[in-house]
């Protein structure tokens, strides 16, 4: 319990240290009002556009960051991953193959936002749309493996009787 513990406070603390630079490097788009109307879908969601820098979203902070200089972003998606996935081993420890599902919804959900950020005419855009493929295949991946390795014990335990 204590390796889970560790690992999970160190992911945790550089996921709100990543967090709060990304938000820092994001804040930028409030002096770049040529951006607004590509960097800012949350909040034209919400209001329905940007007239003025205070009508901004905090969330597409995240958006400008994610395009413009994506290493706090990554960092960000990585160690949440990272969370995500140990916390998921950790509570179906003993039922491999829930895990094995959980490990494909989320690589489906890693595969659907690859889908969101595949024309990205950024070079940030471009980076996170090959980390989701990347995390999305592996995680598929890996539940595949699992999932398999259990029909082979069920059938080896079949044999054996």
């Amino acid at each position: 319990m204590i390796r889970f513990i560790t690992q999970f406070g160190v992911a945790a603390m550089l996921l709100l240290f990543s967090t709060a630079v990304a938000w820092y490097e994001g804040s930028a788009i409030l002096d770049n009002p040529w951006e607004w109307r590509y960097s800012t879908p949350f909040t034209q969601l919400i209001n329905g556009g940007v007239s003025y820098h205070s009508d901004i979203s905090q969330l597409d902070y995240f958006i400008d960051a994610s395009k413009f200089q994506p290493v706090f972003p990554i960092i960000m998606i990585l160690s949440s991953l990272y969370i995500l996935i140990l916390i998921g081993f950790y509570s179906l420890k003993q039922m491999k193959k829930w895990f094995s599902y959980y490990l494909s919804v989320l690589g489906g959900g890693l595969l659907l936002f690859s889908y969101f950020t595949f024309n990205s005419s950024t070079i940030g855009g471009r980076i996170l749309f090959s980390l989701f493929i990347i995390c999305g295949s592996l995680c598929v991946t890996t539940a595949i493996i699992i999932y398999f390795q259990i029909l082979v014990r069920i059938r080896l335990l079949k044999a054996k009787v």
